[in-house]
């Protein structure tokens, strides 16, 4: 575990391109991070988030989930050593789009919908302060695609089934008030904790926020050709699909049994789709295990926030990720550690996109050949 605002280095994970320029300067002091390794050319990267599973729950041998623990591993590449970067849920999606590390209350998952206080910057580019919706200094990885003239939107199951709860679009809750979305009804199982989005005023306040974080139900048609497909997708069940609740509000069976049903509906459409056919990048994993699993990997930092991001530990838990494209052998199985900074950094690598937060973490590797294991014209 890091001590606040310092930058990690893992030399270990250099490639053979700078070796020799970290060996002259020192590698403790070095600046330079790992050029990106091997990128196919991906332009459309689907991501579909679960809840609060570890490892050897999802890919063991009893397994509730074998739609995506035995047939997507069949088709794509297994992430054995994938990990959450802490606890509970909300902290975790915040750094799959932004690269912030966990806040008090973003451990908490936000009960209370406040802004963040900012009081400083830490030296590794950090905010500093306490609260849930950054300021609009504070970019995310839709801000960046959009400064490139690239596409994004979330897919949010449920959001605005409720319109007292929350609209169908930009769905949260009052700033300074509780965020009634906390727990399911049995009409809509929507919480704004599981969509990163509405967490940042860079976000928030663009018109882009009415029209990008949409509900679950436009997939289907965005689906239809590639120019109507964002390049950048994140799809969130809802609190019953994702694995989260166990039974759910509307009777379903919930858990692992329930997220293995929506896979098993969505995963097709999504990788028929001609985007996904010509260029498509399908990730699914977990936000976090559960909390007596707090192991981490890849140098992790704390931030300068918390002492742990994962609460009793160091991290989020060993949780996972399966992916498909075309550029992936089927059966393809990597131990290389990775973690959602890394998944940030990797989409980032793909889109040619700067490394914000701690996705420029010194070291920290993306997916490389162990990952995109088939070469295609």
């Amino acid at each position: 575990m890091s001590i606040p605002g310092q930058r990690l280095l893992q030399c270990g994970t250099l490639t053979l391109a700078v070796l020799a320029s970290a060996a002259l300067a020192g590698c403790a002091q070095s600046p330079v991070s790992p050029p990106a390794q091997h990128v196919p050319p991906i332009r459309h990267v689907f991501i579909i988030m679960l809840e609060n599973k570890g490892y050897d729950t999802t890919f063991g041998a009893t397994t509730q989930a074998p739609y995506l623990a035995n047939t997507m591993v069949s088709e794509g590449a297994l992430l054995r050593q994938y990990y959450g970067i802490g606890h509970f849920s909300l902290d975790n999606y915040i750094a799959l789009i932004g690269g912030v590390p966990p806040t008090l209350a973003t451990q908490q998952d936000c009960p209370h919908y406040d802004d963040f206080l900012q009081t400083g910057t830490a030296a590794d580019g950090q905010p500093i302060g306490t609260g849930c919706i950054y300021p609009a200094s504070v970019q995310t990885i839709a801000n960046q695609l959009m400064a490139k003239g690239l596409t994004w939107k979330g897919y949010m199951e449920d959001m605005g089934n409720d319109p007292t709860r929350e609209s169908a679009r930009c769905g949260h809750g009052v700033i300074g008030a509780v965020d009634v979305t906390e727990s399911a009804t049995a009409t809509d199982m929507y919480a704004a904790k599981h969509d990163p989005f509405v967490y940042f005023h860079a976000v928030v306040d663009s018109a882009s926020c009415q029209s990008n974080v949409v509900p679950l139900t436009m997939l289907e048609s965005d689906l239809g050709s590639s120019a109507q497909t964002p390049n950048y997708s994140l799809i969130v069940p809802n609190l019953c699909h994702d694995g989260h609740d166990r039974p759910c509000k509307n009777g379903d069976p919930g858990g692992l049994v329930s997220a293995n049903e929506f896979l098993s509906t969505w995963v097709p459409r999504i990788t028929s789709s001609p985007a996904f056919v010509n260029d498509g990048l399908l990730i699914v994993t977990f936000d976090e295990a559960l909390s007596i699993d707090a192991t981490a990997c890849c140098g992790e930092p704390s931030g300068p926030n918390v002492q742990r991001p994962g609460v009793n530990g160091p991290g989020g838990g060993r949780i996972g990720a399966v992916l498909l494209s075309r550029f992936i052998a089927p059966g393809t199985v990597s131990d290389k550690a990775y973690n959602h900074y890394s998944l940030l950094r990797s989409v980032e690598d793909i889109f040619g996109l700067s490394h914000i937060g701690y996705a420029g973490q010194h070291g920290l590797a993306p997916f490389g050949g162990d990952v995109y294991t088939r070469s295609t014209p």
